[in-house]
């Protein structure tokens, strides 16, 4: 048999993947989920790095919003899907729902296999403008001054910005009441109306509203600050010891994608981050850090920040439901 006719054989023994010199190239587009509504962090960088990605591997890449649960719908539908490379999942709240929720319908490190990190980004102590308070320490001597009148808005049960507000009450011991919305998006949404009062969001989520003034940042949940927002202290400037709540971007593929299309896919969005660099910092205060090449390192943050995620709610009384 011909070289091309093995090549061909192979691809008929194998439909939907083509190898060339070992490779694997798409045929058709490539699903990326993303678990939360429109507008959230992780609608806003995989739509970022979505294009340059679907430019090197030669196909559209799609972007799925599948909303609800804390991201849970989405996440399960990623992880039952067709192991073929066709869907991958960008999820933050990917190592905070197990924390949260006691029983779930899939296994976060044992459904999955590790493409990339997208990049790292803090989160936010917003308030709405009307809220009479111009920094953290004003805005924590409100809340304590008046427990249970402020609200804050989630992006969910387990999402990063439900864990921050929690983190930060826990920590300055205030008392607000909880408000779940479904996805990043229109948790600031109500902020910005005056539906709810604050709230923990995303930088990606958040960063166009706090630079048009649609809502007044008060901390950069970091020990440094960020270059998105210069002017915003960090956490231990704006006396909020402990109160650091960095959010991770894991793009994942169900468990059993073969090896060579994790390294085609791996490949691809790495490059495809590193593109876009500029972008994904100046519209959502993300920023890519090295180590993360292989698919076990992904995993392996993700387990990390599971554990951490769980020490931080079960120090704060939390327990998963």
């Amino acid at each position: 048999m011909t070289t091309r006719r093995a090549a061909l054989a192979l691809g008929l023994a194998t439909p939907g993947i083509v190898r060339a010199q070992g490779a694997w190239r798409p045929t058709r587009p490539i699903r990326l989920i993303v678990p939360a509504a429109p507008g959230g962090s992780n609608d806003i960088v995989g739509r970022i790095i979505a294009e340059p990605a679907s430019q090197i591997l030669g196909q559209p890449m799609i972007i799925e919003n599948r909303a609800g649960a804390g991201s849970v719908i989405g996440s399960e539908a990623a992880a039952r899907a067709a192991p073929d490379g066709y869907t991958v999942l960008i999820n933050s709240s990917l190592p905070t729902v197990p924390a949260m929720v006691a029983r779930m319908p899939y296994n976060t490190v044992a459904d999955f296999e590790g493409v990339a990190v997208a990049g790292f980004s803090p989160h936010l102590l917003v308030v709405n403008p009307r809220v009479e308070a111009r920094t953290a320490q004003e805005f924590v001597a409100l809340l304590r001054a008046n427990p249970g009148r402020f609200n804050y808005a989630s992006a969910g049960l387990g999402s990063g910005p439900h864990i921050g507000g929690l983190l930060f009450m826990s920590r300055m011991n205030v008392e607000a009441e909880t408000v779940h919305y479904r996805g990043g998006g229109p948790g600031v949404a109500a902020m910005v109306s005056g539906e709810a009062h604050f709230g923990t969001p995303t930088m990606a989520s958040a960063l166009g509203q706090v630079r048009g003034g649609a809502l007044r940042a008060l901390a950069v949940l970091s020990d440094q600050r960020s270059a998105a927002l210069p002017d915003v202290p960090n956490a231990i400037e704006a006396g909020l010891p402990g109160v650091v709540h960095d959010e991770i971007f894991p793009i994942v593929a169900p468990r059993g994608t073969p090896p060579e299309v994790l390294a085609a896919l791996g490949a691809a969005f790495r490059q495809a981050i590193q593109q876009s660099v500029p972008r994904l910092n100046d519209l959502a205060g993300v920023a890519p850090r090295p180590g993360f090449d292989t698919g076990p390192q992904v995993m392996a943050l993700v387990r990390d920040a599971i554990d951490s995620h769980t020490r931080i709610l079960r120090a704060a009384g939390i327990q998963p439901e």
